[in-house]
């Protein structure tokens, strides 16, 4: 029931994530095509922006996990066994100690913008706690992925951001690459 919790969530942050590029691009052919027809968007820049924020960080724990996420593996590839997996562990307790880091201080920002009432500089007086929530969250959602991530291999499970088999040949890399499938 909590592994089926937490695919639910890393796919709705995926979901958010891929909501907010077509609200991107909404606002930005709204914004070139209304030019045109006299239209503007209050802020529209702003807009974009924060939709941009929230796009990248929300869409960070889903694309971890489905292995689609730049990794440097040249020396975890090299590995085999107990060594590979004390490696993994290894890598993503680093991992996750500065997205926690980073997560702690985005989450604090947050908190701060809200009691203190910050607002935006723009043309729209948006209470700024509202935008940052999408790049907070993200980060969170992430931290929960790589603990998830760091739980599954420290109990012998193989990372489920490897994709293919550990027998994969070159050749079947190289074609399992250029059907779409991740690296």
């Amino acid at each position: 029931m909590l592994r089926r919790a937490l695919d639910l969530l890393y796919l709705g942050a995926g979901y958010a994530a891929g909501i907010f590029l077509v609200a991107i691009f909404a606002i930005m052919m709204v914004m070139s095509v209304g030019r045109q027809f006299a239209i503007n968007i209050p802020a529209g820049d702003d807009f974009a922006s924060w939709c941009m924020a929230a796009m990248a960080f929300l869409g960070l724990a889903h694309t971890f996990k489905r292995g689609e996420m730049i990794r440097v593996g040249l020396l975890l590839e090299r590995l085999h066994g107990r060594t590979k997996q004390i490696a993994e562990i290894v890598a993503l307790g680093i991992a996750t100690a500065f997205i926690l880091y980073f997560t702690r201080y985005a989450v604090q920002m947050t908190y701060d913008s809200w009691r203190f009432n910050d607002v935006a500089q723009g043309v729209v007086a948006l209470p700024l706690w509202i935008p940052q929530l999408g790049f907070a969250g993200g980060l969170a959602i992430l931290s929960i992925a790589l603990i998830d991530e760091m739980v599954n291999v420290v109990v012998g499970n193989r990372p489920s951001y490897e994709l293919g088999s550990p027998d994969e040949t070159p050749d079947e890399f190289i074609e399992r690459i250029s059907q779409g499938g991740g690296g």
